[in-house]
């Protein structure tokens, strides 16, 4: 999925280095689709914004390969949601509750579009700064967090695993889209985590965690 949330809008993203998404016919906007589940082949409007990235469609496939392309029942947030894509996949794979939080009004109202077009009852979007809006939420809340911050901000990606990783349940998934491959034995938030698949793809490495078996 696209973001920021700091210095930068959410919407502001850098240039992922893949394929780009197709223009509109309105001009001022992209598309992209939805890969699988209920909506799928759905095209959506993005909002031609300047550095908006969403999440190619190889990468966006591979990842929910990754998670058994069925999502019924599970409890999602994407921070830095940006253009949604991960969070309407999501939802377009059953999951029951999808929270997007965003900061740049524009790609939220694009975002509220989008959602009233498919109906998409499960979808909560949140207009907010998304490190403020994590500190604030329950631990253990979300089956799924993807976590796509702007890339180059070694700081801000710290931060947000930091505050990402509590809201992870026991037997959950943490994504995370950034400029260099994530360790967690170099980022203190990530203990006792492990990177169980991660991919590149241009400039973009993306990574599925989970939380090391303890017994």
């Amino acid at each position: 999925m696209a973001r920021s949330s700091s210095p930068r809008p959410q919407g502001a993203r850098p240039a992922h280095g893949a394929k780009p998404a197709a223009k509109s016919a309105a001009g001022g906007a992209h598309t992209i689709r939805i890969i699988g589940g209920d909506w799928k082949r759905t095209p959506l409007p993005v909002l031609n914004l300047d550095g908006l990235r969403p999440t190619p469609d190889r990468v966006r496939e591979t990842l929910f390969n990754w998670l058994g392309q069925s999502l019924d029942g599970l409890r999602c947030l994407d921070l830095f949601a940006g253009s949604g894509a991960l969070g309407f996949e999501a939802a377009s794979r059953g999951a029951a509750r999808v929270v997007m939080v965003e900061r740049s009004g524009r790609a939220v109202a694009q975002l509220r579009a989008n959602q009233q077009r498919l109906g998409a009852r499960m979808i909560e979007i949140a207009e907010a700064d998304a490190l403020r809006l994590a500190a604030n939420l329950a631990p253990g809340s979300f089956d799924v967090v993807f976590l796509d911050p702007p890339f180059g901000d070694e700081a801000l990606l710290a931060r947000s695993l930091e505050l990402a990783a509590p809201l992870v349940a026991a037997d959950g998934w943490l994504y995370v889209e950034s400029g260099e491959p994530v360790d967690p034995a170099t980022q203190p938030a990530l203990a006792g985590w492990t990177v169980v698949r991660e991919g590149k793809a241009g400039a973009v490495r993306y990574h599925l965690l989970q939380r090391e078996n303890e017994e």
